[in-house]
């Protein structure tokens, strides 16, 4: 209902770990068909968690896994082990064994440890030095010192396009 798109941003606005909530008109270049009419930024150093569950003992079975097709969204949590765990080099070591010898097994080594997590993924980051860089072999693939994320695909295709030309 648009007639509510304010109220929830100021609740969102609200929570803690949210820096600012953009409204549609806000949102420059993601006004897309398939965006949503408002967009959550982490501050820094924090990130969204899709953790649902009050009780770590009730998280589905893929919470604790690589799953990327059943996970609402990205996990950086996926990143990390269990550092509480002592044994979790031979867990790892057992589960990959079995599935060398054909057997079927769950690597579910993934820990609902969210505060592993040290930063933020998406937010564009405060200073310039942390951006993300593009490097080409190519001379002057790219006429601008900083381009645009939506630049990436066409400099991209232009790099495949001229190493296939030169061979």
């Amino acid at each position: 209902d648009p007639s509510g798109i304010e109220y929830v941003k100021d609740l969102i606005s609200g929570v803690s770990g949210v820096e600012k909530v953009l409204t549609k008109s806000e949102i420059n270049g993601l006004d897309h068909q398939r965006s949503g009419d408002l967009i959550a930024i982490a501050e820094a150093d924090s990130w969204f968690t899709y953790y649902y569950w009050m009780d770590d003992k009730k998280a589905p079975d893929f919470a604790r896994t690589v799953d990327i097709h059943r996970k609402p969204g990205y996990d950086p949590v996926e990143m990390f082990t269990d550092p509480a765990d002592k044994l979790i080099s031979l867990k790892v070591i057992g589960k990959l064994l079995r599935k060398k010898l054909g057997f079927r097994t769950l690597m579910n080594v993934i820990p609902l440890n969210a505060s592993l997590v040290k930063g933020s993924h998406g937010r564009i980051p405060d200073n310039t030095d942390d951006f993300p860089i593009f490097i080409s072999g190519k001379p002057n693939i790219s006429e601008h010192h900083q381009i645009e994320a939506t630049d990436v695909h066409d400099l991209l295709l232009k790099q495949i396009t001229l190493n296939h030309i030169n061979k």
